[in-house]
């Protein structure tokens, strides 16, 4: 597979240019040297005005984004899975307004599930870029950065029907690293430095019991298949930050998740195996912990755990932010404020470390968040998650987000190289 050629960039941004200028989006600003996301200070760079979520993170020394997503082609759940398929949600990129809102708050993408082998991996010996190709399109149009989500989603559950079937021959170990090989190098090879960060393994610890999820790669290359993918994301992806991605939470009930965690990440570098941050996916309940905030028991757990973490001298990323208020009863408003005032507990405590470099939102407005379908409330009601609306209106929530960037400590700006 060639790489993303110049040509192809330009090809698939004048797709969007003909459109003319998004809804609430900056204009297109004059060409310049690409340099680091913390430079762009005029108002035509995505996510650059003092007052957007990325402009008051970026005053501390953070970034802020958000993941955007195509229409499907696929379920979002397989065959393979007993769960109940979700309802089918709209494509917040389909939505010029939505799109606008983006690029006037985000200074870095995520494809929501552009890259995961579901969607780029038909079968076997193909790939399809299309979608993913469009979305970094996007991105070099308004010179957003983007994050890599994922190069391994390392679960049956979210694995292609033909990858949990694969027969790996006579040779497993060595077809499985073949297989694993090809697809990190021509996903990592065809976008080079556009992509700056990788989730490179996604979820691999099972909640319950702490130990590896059962999956395509694991049953035959056992734990070390983590190993394996960071190698391989060294070696295709020199420069990019690289990722264990995972939802271990707060709450008492992640104990042994987190535990999972620390043991995976303490023998990742006892191998010396080249990790470079861990990503809490923060998809956190506003009703897991009595009274919206934890204990002073359930924090310091919380904080131990962090403290582990950097202690093994990894950074920290927040990187898939949301609100489940499925638990939540009241007004509107009164759920809005529950929302928010857990949300800036959370916050507060993460963004206080100051190894935690940035904030990745799982999506701006309410109605194209993925709880709408998996976690739909028991009234029927919407869910209130994300930090806009329905009609694109700030909600307490953002104002809750923007104070947790006004609150935290200052840090030095990691560089994020726009695609």
């Amino acid at each position: 597979m060639t790489s993303f050629s110049r040509r192809n960039w330009l090809l698939c941004a004048g797709a969007f240019a003909a459109e003319g200028a998004f809804a609430g989006a900056p204009k297109r600003e004059k060409k310049h040297g690409r340099g680091h996301i913390h430079h762009h200070t005029n108002f035509e760079a995505a996510g650059s005005a003092p007052d957007s979520l990325n402009g008051l993170a970026v005053g501390k020394g953070l970034a802020f984004g958000a993941c955007i997503g195509t229409a499907s082609k696929k379920p979002p759940l397989l065959k393979s899975t007993t769960a109940k398929p979700a309802k089918p949600r709209p494509a917040a990129f389909d939505d010029p307004q939505l799109r606008g809102l983006f690029v006037s708050q985000c200074g870095i993408l995520v494809p929501e599930n552009e890259l995961k082998w579901y969607v780029v991996r038909p079968g076997p010996k193909t790939y399809d870029f299309a979608r993913a190709d469009m979305l970094m399109a996007f991105a070099a149009q308004y010179k957003l950065a983007v994050r890599g989500h994922t190069l391994l989603w390392n679960r049956s559950k979210w694995s292609p029907e033909w990858l949990n079937s694969y027969d790996f021959g006579s040779k497993p170990v060595a077809e499985a690293e073949r297989l694993l090989k090809d697809h990190i190098k021509t996903v990592a090879t065809r976008y080079g430095e556009h992509i700056f960060s990788y989730d490179v393994v996604n979820e691999t610890i099972a909640p319950a019991t702490g130990e590896m999820e059962d999956a395509p790669f694991t049953k035959v290359l056992g734990p070390e298949v983590v190993d394996l993918a960071f190698r391989l994301a060294r070696e295709a992806a020199p420069k990019a930050q690289l990722v264990y991605n995972d939802y271990m939470g707060w709450a008492p009930k992640d104990a042994a998740h987190r535990a999972g965690v620390l043991k995976l990440l303490e023998r990742l570098k006892k191998n010396n195996v080249p990790i470079d941050a861990l990503g809490l996916q923060s998809h956190i309940d506003a009703a897991a912990i009595s009274g919206g905030v934890p204990s002073n028991a359930d924090l310091a757990e919380w904080k131990k755990f962090l403290d582990a973490v950097v202690a093994m001298g990894l950074d920290i990323i927040i990187s898939e932010f949301d609100v489940n208020d499925k638990g939540l009863t009241g007004s509107i408003a009164e759920r809005d404020r529950a929302v928010a005032d857990y949300a800036k507990v959370y916050l507060d405590t993460v963004l206080a470390y100051p190894q935690t470099r940035y904030v990745m939102a799982w999506g701006l407005a309410d109605r194209y968040s993925w709880l709408q379908g998996y976690a739909a409330r028991p009234d029927g009601l919407p869910q209130r998650c994300l930090p806009y609306d329905d009609s694109y209106r700030p909600k307490a929530l953002r104002q809750a987000m923007a104070d947790a960037f006004a609150a935290a400590p200052a840090r030095p700006l990691l560089p994020l190289k726009p695609a």
